[in-house]
């Protein structure tokens, strides 16, 4: 497998788990998302220190996606604009639904195996990085 895949997502596809997705298929058990652009049919975000997440709906254009992908989670962070182009930005959550089309960049790491485990320190499941 190339160290760099080209992924193109159609309509109707979830971002984040057609993401997953590609990590399973790919056997690989690190991954990056280098650029990510396209359209989405409203938007999920988790956005830093907020409690209830922000559901976007109607046409979005996907400005830029970015993250980590690991067989224990991904953590994926999106830039997305409406159609009066106020942008939001946060934690891709499910329910991110392709409109049109989603194009990606995915940096495979075959030497390496990601994971998320819990840290005292900040409170949440950060990435682990270890050989393969």
């Amino acid at each position: 497998m190339d160290a760099l895949q080209p992924l193109r997502l159609p309509p109707g596809a979830d971002l984040r788990a057609a993401l997953d997705a590609a990590l399973r298929e790919s056997g690989q058990a690190a991954g990056f998302v280098v650029a990510g652009l396209g359209s989405l049919q409203g938007a999920t975000l988790r956005l830093a220190g907020a409690e209830a997440l922000l559901k976007l709906e109607g046409d979005l254009e996907l400005l830029s996606l970015t993250g980590t992908l690991s067989p224990d989670g991904s953590h994926l962070h999106a830039s997305v604009a409406t159609a009066e182009g106020r942008v939001f930005g946060g934690h891709v959550m499910p329910g991110c639904p392709v409109r049109t089309t989603a194009e990606l960049l995915i940096a495979w790491l075959p030497a390496w195996r990601f994971a998320r485990e819990f840290d005292a320190a900040t409170g949440y499941a950060e990435l682990q990085i270890r050989p393969r």
